[in-house]
Formats: structure tokens, C-alpha cells, sequence
């Protein structure tokens, strides 16, 4: 298993609209390769879908402790993140390379990853992936900022 800096006991809440499915896929086979439990939250196929049926099942599944953090992949990542964020305690973090997955981590704490399929690799994706559950909150004085979240 990969170091991680989250609670490896639990599983990882991956979630996706049509767009993001096969990013999804490679997400999840990535993670699984590493040893997570994954708790796919849909969706299951290409048809057009409504993304935020996903992304609140995924920030519901972090909210209430259920997956040690969250996956979520659209288009744009727009909708994902916005969705997610209406959640209490959810910082979904929208990212399009590996510095803002490290930034969204050690200086946001976030706790679900958002990815825009349909405007970066899946080399990258999975690079931010790798970045993401690997980078360490710094706390410090970033602790207040989030604390006025």
C-alpha cells in the first residue's frame, strides 16, 4: 500500500458523471492496485447522467465517515466540487495539476479530490491522485483559514 496520510482502513468514495467514467475506472484500478478498498458511487456507464447524483453520494460518504476521502470526476470538475461543497465538512478541492492537488491538501485540508476530465491526461489525473492521498495537512497557519471554512 501506498503511504497515505488518510485513514487506510476506510475505502475511498470514487464518483463520476458520463464524463468522467473512464478516468474513473483508471482511478479506481490505480487505488485498488495500491490496496484501497474502493466504494464506487457510480456512474456505471457512459449514458448521460446528472453528475450531482454522484458527487453527493461520494461527499455524503466522507461527511459521515463512511470513506476516508473522495474521488469525484466530470467535464469541467466544476460541478462536481460546487456539489460536494454544499455538504458540511466537505473541502472538495478542484484541481488540474499536481501542485494544486499537494496545495488543495496542505494548505486547504481538503478531503475530496475533483478532477476535470475533459481537460487533463489521465497521466496527470493519476499523478494528482498519487499527490492527493500522499500530502499532509500542514496545519499551522492554514489551521485558521480552514477553521473559518
Amino acid at each position: 500500500m501506498i503511504n497515505s496520510v488518510f485513514n487506510t482502513q476506510l475505502p475511498v468514495a470514487v464518483g463520476s458523471d458520463h464524463a468522467g467514467y473512464e478516468y474513473k475506472a483508471l482511478v479506481i484500478k490505480m487505488l485498488a492496485d495500491a490496496g484501497w478498498q474502493i466504494a464506487d458511487k457510480g456512474t456505471h456507464s457512459q449514458e448521460s447522467c446528472d453528475y450531482p447524483d454522484y458527487a453527493h453520494a461520494v461527499a455524503t460518504a466522507v461527511e459521515t465517515g463512511a470513506a476516508a476521502f473522495g474521488i469525484l470526476i466530470c467535464g469541467s470538475g466544476n460541478g462536481v466540487a460546487i456539489t460536494a461543497n454544499k455538504h458540511k465538512g466537505i473541502r472538495a478541492a478542484l484541481c488540474w495539476n499536481e501542485e494544486l492537488a499537494r496545495l488543495a491538501r496542505s494548505h486547504n485540508d481538503a478531503n475530496v479530490l475533483c478532477i476535470p476530465a475533459r481537460f487533463i491526461s489521465t497521466d496527470t489525473a493519476l499523478a494528482m491522485v498519487q499527490d492527493f492521498f500522499t500530502t499532509a495537512f500542514e496545519g499551522g497557519r492554514h489551521q485558521k483559514r480552514v477553521d473559518k471554512i
